[in-house]
């Protein structure tokens, strides 16, 4: 193969030599979150047909005009959405560069993560705005598509910050969030608050309908909980950490979020923020339409341990555990492959359902899933090939494979 000049971390993407590729045999995830044993048509960087596999398939599929990739004994998955996570291989978000971009739009490509939304921090005010304005201006060029940005603070609580700066947290501000949402060129998918937080119900008023409100940083009992998504909260950020644990007699957000069916809720399944057991329970209680992956990374992800910053604060990471150095749990030092595998391999959740909260459910929660989170007709051919023991071994990115 011809390859592509180098960028960011190097040879992203093998050059593509047919406008038609025919991957054949797969196990296919289709949009029904089921597997399929059967073949792919790509046209143009997008899927063009899924065909289950038949006596007849390879009399009517082959052609000298397609690449054709023999995929048998592997699976076939979509590309994975990370739609909350802040850095890795030494770069995040708000470092506010385009090079930062083009590390972590690289690195996440190659570990079969193909649409990013990566979080904020709570940084102060002029900052941020430098920081969406840099996401807003950003041109792709390969790697992972960045489909949009997760606001993560400084509309939080103090006593729940985690490891968020705290003299930078502030009361919703309705105008500042559309001075922000103006610069990223409305690449803001999601806001994070504390309903509990003065003017927090009216700020929530006011966004719904433009962007996806998650309850996150928070102290909120359930009666406000519950409120807040009576006025447009649907999503819980990171559930269980940064926010009172659940309570037989005081249930808090994480009661009230399983009591709204339209209220999806995230997970950081990394084998250090949640107990395989309590994964479990979350989806039996949730069930896994409602559940979405995150891997929650930081900068020191995809590199040794040592010392790094999130935020601004001092991070120390020891394998996967990335702490402030007063303890407190700082992000993860997990990408979004190695979470969806622990679900699987340590957690017992079945490989469909974890497929499809990495997938389909975090495209559908911000409003990407006419591009993105299935192998369905139309949409980018953003896809994994991986083997039983789910290896990656190769990821593909609008129809061409990269280098991994």
């Amino acid at each position: 193969r011809d390859v592509a000049p180098s960028r960011g971390l190097g040879d992203v993407y093998k050059r593509q030599r047919y406008m038609y590729m025919l991957i054949k045999n797969a196990r296919v995830f289709t949009e029904d979150g089921s597997f399929m044993q059967g073949d792919v048509v790509v046209k143009d960087g997008r899927f063009d047909s899924v065909l289950e596999r038949t006596a007849d398939t390879d009399a009517a599929n082959d052609s000298e005009s397609q690449e054709i990739i023999d995929a048998s004994g592997l699976i076939m998955i979509p590309g994975l959405v990370d739609i909350h996570f802040h850095g890795c291989k030494g770069a995040d978000m708000c470092d506010g560069t385009k090079e930062a971009l083009d590390v972590i739009t690289a690195y996440e490509a190659s570990i079969g993560v193909t649409s990013v939304c990566p979080a904020t921090m709570t940084i102060q005010r002029d900052e941020l705005l430098s920081v969406m304005k840099n996401a807003g201006d950003y041109n792709y060029h390969g790697g992972a598509h960045l489909v949009g940005i997760n606001m993560e603070g400084p509309f939080i609580s103090p006593s729940k910050k985690g490891a968020q700066a705290a003299e930078n947290i502030m009361r919703c501000d309705y105008d500042y969030f559309c001075e922000l949402q103006d610069a990223a060129h409305g690449l803001i998918k999601l806001v994070d608050i504390a309903p509990e937080e003065p003017g927090a119900i009216d700020f929530i008023d006011r966004v719904r309908g433009s962007v996806v409100v998650s309850i996150a940083h928070t102290a909120a009992d359930y009666d406000t909980a519950v409120e807040a998504i009576e006025h447009g909260a649907s999503h819980a950020t990171h559930l269980y950490n940064a926010m009172p644990p659940l309570h037989h007699r005081k249930p808090g957000v994480i009661g009230a979020v399983r009591d709204s069916k339209k209220c999806h809720a995230e997970l950081i399944c990394d084998g250090v923020h949640i107990h395989p057991s309590v994964i479990r329970a979350t989806f039996a209680m949730f069930g896994a339409k409602r559940m979405i992956l995150i891997s929650d990374s930081m900068r020191a992800t995809g590199l040794e341990d040592g010392e790094y910053t999130l935020g601004g604060q001092a991070v120390t990471v020891r394998g996967p555990l990335a702490t402030l150095h007063d303890g407190t749990i700082a992000g993860s030092a997990t990408n979004l492959m190695d979470c969806m595998r622990f679900t699987v391999r340590q957690a017992g959740i079945p490989l469909e359902e974890a497929i499809m909260c990495a997938t389909a459910n975090p495209a559908k929660e911000i409003g990407i899933y006419d591009e993105a989170g299935s192998i369905s007709a139309g949409k980018r051919a953003d896809f994994v090939l991986l083997n039983d023991d789910l290896d990656i071994v190769s990821v593909y990115i609008d129809g061409k494979e990269i280098s991994c």
